[in-house]
């Protein structure tokens, strides 16, 4: 899955940089300040990703952050509803809705920026 995506962000014309573990993941997120949406499964192989997405928040406040999920209860989803602020793309996705869902956080990080 990892691939997957990683290759359909590429496709779509995003710079991608993809980890294996949660912690690798935070080690290559805060050694690259450009980096401004975090896409991570909720379930990971080490962790999960609502716990690496709270510890990078900590050090990066403006990361947005997009989980994926193959489960329809997990870390994020609570009496059948999300956290507010929280963003879900179900696997399996296409790449249509992957894109779909960046531009949205794109347009939220564009709107929420101070004007000047």
């Amino acid at each position: 899955m990892r691939t997957f995506t990683v290759n359909a962000l590429r496709e779509l014309g995003y710079e991608a940089i993809d980890a294996d573990a949660a912690e690798a993941a935070q080690q290559k997120l805060l050694q690259e300040p450009r980096v401004t949406i975090l896409l991570t499964d909720v379930v990971l192989p080490t962790g999960n990703g609502r716990e690496l997405a709270d510890e990078l928040l900590k050090a990066r406040p403006d990361l947005a952050v997009l989980y994926m999920t193959g489960y329809t209860r997990n870390a994020i989803v609570h009496n059948g509803t999300l956290d507010p602020g929280v963003r879900l793309l179900n696997k399996p996705f296409t790449i249509e809705e992957l894109s779909r869902e960046l531009r949205a956080i794109l347009e939220d990080q564009r709107a929420s920026r101070p004007a000047g």
